[in-house]
């Protein structure tokens, strides 16, 4: 999840360009095998989006494992990130690319940038997020679900209760209340709109959506102004006097309002609208030309491994896919469980994404 921390982080790597996460491993470190690539490189490489982020201790960790320091190359959304590797294929920039997610999945997968490499410890991984397990080209690694917030103090002081669903937005007690990202410029707004594909059919959603505009929906470029500037749950919409208590972020932002929080409420200040999610999948995969492919094969392994599974929420605000790996106790007692996160395959959206977008613009935006 885009948190302003992370933002802020992202931010300054972005503009160096290149962040080294982890120091060189020691000469003592154990190599799981015993080779260091056809370069001879002990550096592998990670190209992704700019929210990739992990601990420096886990990093070592993988350093002294195997002995390759990682190294991340941030080059912004991952929709910019996947179109640099595409346009560099055959001569990446990388070892291996993270962030392409399952509605971006088959614009990579059709473009051939990934060298095939079932990644140890996927028995460990449910096959419900396997996208892609016949031919293994990416291996999944976190999970998250794109889903409307609320401010608890507005509905709580409205004496109102908070939407459950995609029906009840369009609802007169909600007129005027929610914001949400241009699906054309936003990865969390076209998860949304991807989730009332899903919910109201091929044909049902453009209905739906006009009766949403009808209703009042705010339309931003961006998340950081939809959550951070007009959303009045957040920290930084109160600031701002953000006048929309209702906003299209992630399940796992209530737990982040507490984490970033000084002091630290003993509530999140904001709840879920669990029947209004649509679930992401992100995936990464050893990128085709790589020059470190030894160190590329050993850092998917690790990213599905439990050390890396389990540090990865609180860093990036995603859910692991490791059927072992704990989940943080913040997003226990702050998050909601979402169990029926909507849906739409990837060959699907690979078909009508460009057509979705055009028509969603055509009624929303004019």
């Amino acid at each position: 999840m885009p948190s302003t921390k992370r933002l802020a982080a992202g931010a300054i790597a972005a503009a160096l360009g290149v962040t080294t996460l982890a120091a060189c491993g020691g000469s003592d470190g154990k190599k799981a095998s015993g080779e260091v690539g056809g370069s001879g490189s002990k550096t592998v490489t990670l190209v992704s989006h700019d929210s990739f982020n992990a601990s420096d201790p886990v990093l070592k960790a993988f350093t002294a494992q195997t002995g390759y320091t990682v190294k991340v190359l941030k080059s912004g959304d991952a929709g910019a990130a996947l179109n640099q590797e595409i346009l560099t294929k055959g001569s990446p920039r990388g070892d291996v690319f993270f962030g392409v997610d399952n509605t971006l999945l088959s614009r990579a997968l059709d473009n051939g940038i990934f060298t095939p490499y079932e990644a140890k410890g996927m028995d460990r991984v449910p096959a419900d997020v396997q996208l892609d397990k016949d031919k293994h080209r990416v291996t999944p690694v976190d999970t998250g679900d794109i889903c409307v917030n609320y401010d608890k103090k507005y509905f709580a002081d409205k004496k109102l209760a908070p939407p459950q669903s995609f029906d009840d937005l369009i609802k007169p007690e909600y007129k005027d209340l929610l914001v949400t990202e241009n699906v054309a410029t936003s990865s969390p707004g076209l998860g949304f709109m991807l989730g009332s594909v899903a919910t109201y059919g091929d044909t049902g959603w453009q209905d739906y959506w006009k009766k949403l505009k009808a209703n009042g929906v705010k339309v931003v470029d961006g998340w950081e102004q939809a959550y951070n500037t007009d959303f009045s749950g957040s920290a930084g919409g109160k600031k701002a006097k953000g006048d929309r208590p209702l906003v299209v972020s992630y399940a796992s932002s209530p737990p982040a309002e507490v984490i970033y929080a000084d002091p630290k409420p003993t509530e999140a200040p904001t709840g879920v609208a669990t029947g209004t999610c649509f679930r992401q999948t992100e995936f990464a995969g050893l990128l085709k030309g790589a020059k470190n492919e030894a160190g590329g094969k050993a850092l998917l392994d690790f990213l599905i491994s439990k050390k890396f599974q389990e540090d990865m929420p609180l860093q990036m605000f995603v859910d692991p896919v490791a059927k072992d790996a704990a989940v943080p106790p913040e997003f226990t007692k702050f998050g909601a469980k979402i169990t029926n996160s909507a849906t739409v395959a990837p060959d699907k959206i690979a078909k009508n994404r460009d057509q979705w977008v055009k028509t969603w613009s055509s009624l929303v935006l004019k």
